[in-house]
């Protein structure tokens, strides 16, 4: 079952996250495994699913990151080891912050680790800046134009997972210096 649907609430980026919180709170309660201790083994195997999926929809729509994920996952759009491009002139940026990176483990040198902290911090502020508009209108969107919408949620997806490995990789060499 999707989450949205077994928490009532409209499909979105953005949602109520108190909510959210409620609507768990309130489905613990009601599908606590004690509560059905003297009931038959159907009943007490569906609660038990009940009770897990509340656990698994809560912690999934709660995390900003793996609500993200899954919606783009709910529309078909993120492929495992399949067609999730990054567009080239982000992908060309990255090289060359990867080289950057090559470079220091060879010559390390605490100004440039500082400055491609920066750049990347800086890209990812960016991205986010960029997107937050395309998130806080989605659920209002229809048809074609949440199409587009979820195209530039991936995008904007698939780039911050590249940049968070490259900011792992800099708290790495920020844990040796």
């Amino acid at each position: 079952m999707n989450y949205f649907e077994f928490y009532h609430i409209p499909e979105s980026f953005l949602p109520d996250e108190k909510a959210i919180k409620a609507r768990y709170y309130e489905l613990s309660r009601e599908y606590h495994p004690d509560f059905y201790a003297n009931e038959d083994l159907g009943t007490q195997q569906k609660i038990l699913e009940l009770s897990t999926l509340n656990t698994n929809a809560y912690r999934t729509l709660s995390d900003a990151d793996l609500r993200m994920q899954y919606i783009l996952q709910q529309h078909g759009l993120l492929e495992e080891g399949g067609k999730n491009e990054i567009p080239g002139d982000f992908l060309m940026e990255m090289m060359e912050i990867n080289e950057e990176l090559m470079e220091l483990e060879f010559d390390f040198d605490a100004a440039k680790l500082h400055e491609i902290g920066e750049k990347s911090t800086g890209t990812m502020a960016q991205l986010e800046n960029d997107i937050l508009p395309v998130l806080q209108r989605y659920p209002e969107l229809h048809g074609v134009t949440r199409e587009e919408a979820l195209q530039e949620v991936k995008t904007y997806y698939l780039k911050k997972k590249y940049l968070l490995r490259i900011q792992e990789t800099l708290s790495k060499f920020a844990t040796r210096s």
